[in-house]
């Protein structure tokens, strides 16, 4: 019964409570199921969470391919491995978030990001994905009790054109979406 499900929205959304949460629901019902987070998973993808969170300056394109390689890491040898033998694998983020935040938020060229999430995963997709869509203001409240970052310095419009780029990427693919 391997199954991708990918759970996606802005900082602050409650993509980690939710996945924690269907996680716990699917282990006490005895599914082999598993969870992964981006960037990270993986030696070398916590080493670059480490270095994208630290908020030393770098440019989009620099941050682009920093989450790319940790997803190719991630995807290579942990989510191929574990769906190969049968398992459900819940992702917090995945390549839609590279769309978005890169994207649609840093105004990198969508084409080329398209290019590379292909590349770093070898096509794969999820089976759904999730969308949690919180307005960025509710979820900026909710997020100002955490750990700032790169991404929390930013102004509002740049939330605003991540949730914007969510919406259209549910828009596009409305039954591999379920937007919440």
């Amino acid at each position: 019964m391997a199954c991708f499900i990918v759970f996606e929205g802005g900082d602050g959304s409650g993509k980690s409570t939710q996945v924690r949460s269907l996680l716990r629901r699917m282990r006490r019902r005895g599914i082999k199921v598993m969870q992964t987070h981006e960037p990270g998973g993986t030696p070398l993808g916590q080493s670059l969470r480490r270095l994208l969170k630290s908020g030393d300056p770098m440019t989009p394109t620099s941050e682009l391919m920093l989450f790319e390689a940790a997803r190719a890491q991630l995807v290579q040898d942990v989510i191929r491995p574990f769906l190969a033998q049968g398992g459900v694998v819940i992702a917090d983020r995945f390549t839609s978030s590279t769309l978005t935040y890169q994207g649609y938020g840093r105004g990198l060229d969508r084409e080329l990001i398209e290019r590379l999430n292909r590349e770093a995963t070898g096509g794969l997709e999820p089976d759904l994905t999730v969308l949690l869509d919180l307005p960025v203001e509710a979820a900026l409240a909710r997020k100002n009790g955490g750990r700032a970052d790169n991404f929390d310095d930013a102004p509002v419009d740049f939330h605003r054109r991540i949730r914007r780029g969510y919406s259209a990427l549910a828009a596009a693919d409305p039954e591999g979406w379920l937007v919440l």
